[in-house]
C-alpha cells in the first residue's frame, strides 16, 4: 500500500492512497484500509505516479560490461524513479539481429526495470543497408536507430521510413550531418573559438531534422527526433506538427539545464553529442517542452569507464550519465520558474517523462504494454513516488552505474524518488535499492 501522497497521472490530480494486489493496482481512494499483512509505503508530501520510461538509454551490454550491464543500468534507472528504459543498439555487437536482441532481452528479463530494445536500422549501424526490421518488429521491437549516428544516405533513410510504416513501427534519428560535424568537439560558437576547440555547427543537427520531416511527409512514416539541441530544431518540429505529419521529439535534462560554457574548463565530463549549446537554445527547448513541440525527456544515459572518460577534450568519448539524476534536472528546469517563465504543473513534467515516452515506444496499453499508467483499479502497479522537495548531494561513488562521469559530481539537487514499484514489487524503498 502506497499511502499519504498525491496521486498525478494523465487523468489529474488527486489525493489517495493506493492498494496494489498481485502487481496490480487494486484500490485508489483516501483513507483507504491497510490490507492485512500488507506492506506499507509512505509517501507524504510526495507524488504518486505512473514510472517514469526513458527512451534513450545507453546499456552497454553486450561489449560494454566494463561501463555498464543490464542489471547495473536498470538498478541506476529505478533508482531514478523509471519503470522502463528502452536499451539503445549501439552495443557490441550493435542489436541488427534477433539473436542480440534476444539477448538483451533475455538480460534484462529479471532487471529491476523493464528494458525494452531498439532495432538498428542498418547492419552495423553503417548507414548502408537495412537491418532485418521485420524480424526484429516481430520480437516486440517498436522503435529502430542507429543512434550515435544518423543515417546519412536519404535514399537508405527512405526505404526505412517505407518499410518502417508498413510494419508500424517508428525510426527514431541521430540528428547529424556527418560531414558537417566532422572533426568538432564542442557546439561551434563562442566558447568553440575562445576555447580554440574545434565545433558542431547547430545546421549539422537541423538539416537532417529538415530533410527527414520532409521524408516523413513522403512516406507517411512516424519519426522520433532523438536529444534534440538546438532552437532551430524545435522550430522546425512544431511547424511540422501543425501541418500535421507524424513527428515526435525528445530532450535530454542536459540540454535543459547546461550551455556550452561549461566546457570553459575543457572537462570532458560536460562533452555530449549533441553538444552542450547556447543559453538562448536552452529556453528555447524549455519553451517548447511547455508548448508541446517536444513531446519526452529521455535521459541519453551515456556511461564511461574512467580510463575512457578521463582524457582531454579531444580524445574523451561524448556522453553522460543521466538515469539518477534526470528527475532532479528536469524539476529544476521545467517545473520552477525563471526567466519569466512559469513552472511546468507536476503533471506536465509527468507527461514528458512518462505516458508520453511510454506511448512513442509502444510500452503503453495502446501499444500491448503495461507503462505509463492511470493509475487506477485493474492497471498494472508500475509506480513512482516522488518527493518533490527532498534534497541530497551527488556523489559518484554512490550511484549504480559501473561508471561516474556525471557532471552533477557534488551539486545538490532537489527532488528524488522515494520509491519505485514494478509490477507490484517494491523494487526501491526509501531511496535504497532492494535487490
Amino acid at each position: 500500500m502506497i499511502r499519504g501522497g498525491t496521486v498525478v497521472d494523465a487523468g489529474g490530480e488527486r489525493v489517495a492512497d493506493v492498494v496494489v494486489r498481485a502487481g496490480v493496482v487494486a484500490e485508489v481512494a483516501p483513507g483507504a484500509d491497510v490490507p492485512v499483512g500488507a506492506t506499507v509505503l509512505d509517501a507524504g508530501g510526495c507524488v504518486v505516479a505512473p514510472g517514469l520510461v526513458d527512451l534513450h538509454t545507453h546499456l552497454r551490454q553486450p561489449g560494454g560490461e566494463d561501463a555498464e550491464t543490464v542489471e547495473t543500468g536498470a538498478r541506476a534507472a529505478a533508482l531514478g524513479g523509471f519503470t522502463a528504459v528502452v536499451a539503445m543498439p549501439n552495443t557490441d555487437p550493435p542489436v541488427d539481429s534477433a539473436a542480440v536482441a534476444l539477448e538483451v532481452l533475455s538480460l534484462g528479463a529479471g532487471a529491476t526495470c523493464q528494458v525494452a530494445v531498439a532495432g538498428a536500422i542498418t547492419m552495423g549501424r553503417s548507414g548502408e543497408h537495412l537491418a532485418p526490421m521485420g524480424e526484429l518488429a516481430a520480437l516486440g521491437v517498436r522503435l529502430f536507430t542507429d543512434d550515435g549516428t544518423g543515417v546519412q544516405d536519404v535514399a537508405v533513410m527512405r526505404r526505412a521510413l517505407e518499410y518502417a510504416r508498413g510494419l508500424g513501427v517508428t525510426l527514431a534519428q541521430h540528428c547529424e550531418d556527418a560531414a558537417l560535424a566532422c572533426g568538432g568537439h564542442m557546439h561551434e560558437g563562442e566558447w568553440s573559438s575562445r576555447l580554440g576547440v574545434p565545433g558542431v555547427p547547430a545546421e549539422a543537427e537541423e538539416l537532417m531534422v529538415a530533410r527527414d520531416i520532409a521524408l516523413a511527409r513522403l512516406t507517411g512514416a512516424r519519426v522520433h527526433f532523438l536529444h534534440l539541441s538546438t532552437a532551430r530544431s524545435a522550430a522546425l518540429v512544431a511547424a511540422a506538427k501543425a501541418e500535421g505529419l507524424p513527428v515526435t521529439a525528445e530532450v535530454t535534462p542536459h540540454h535543459l539545464a547546461l550551455t556550452d560554457a561549461e566546457l570553459a574548463g575543457y572537462d570532458p565530463v560536460f562533452k555530449v553529442n549533441p553538444p552542450l549549446r547556447t543559453g538562448a537554445d536552452v529556453e528555447a527547448l524549455r519553451a517548447a517542452c511547455a508548448c508541446g513541440t517536444i513531446d519526452a525527456v529521455a535521459t541519453d544515459h551515456a556511461p564511461h569507464p574512467p580510463e575512457r572518460k578521463d582524457a582531454t577534450l579531444e580524445a574523451a568519448p561524448p556522453g553522460m550519465l543521466g538515469l539518477q539524476t534526470a528527475l532532479a534536472v528536469v524539476l529544476a528546469a521545467l517545473g520552477t520558474a525563471g526567466d519569466g517563465r512559469a513552472p511546468l504543473s507536476p503533471q506536465a513534467v509527468l507527461a514528458l517523462m512518462s505516458w508520453q515516452p511510454a506511448h512513442i515506444a509502444g510500452l503503453d496499453r495502446a501499444g500491448g504494454g503495461d507503462q505509463g499508467g492511470p493509475v487506477e483499479p485493474g492497471a498494472p502497479a508500475n509506480l513512482c513516488v516522488i518527493d518533490p522537495a527532498a534534497t541530497w548531494e551527488v556523489d559518484p561513488a554512490r550511484l549504480a552505474s559501473r561508471s561516474r562521469n556525471t557532471p552533477w559530481a557534488g551539486r545538490v539537487l532537489t527532488g528524488r524518488a522515494r520509491h519505485t514499484v514494478l509490477r507490484g514489487e517494491p523494487v526501491v524503498v526509501d531511496g535504497e535499492a532492494q535487490r
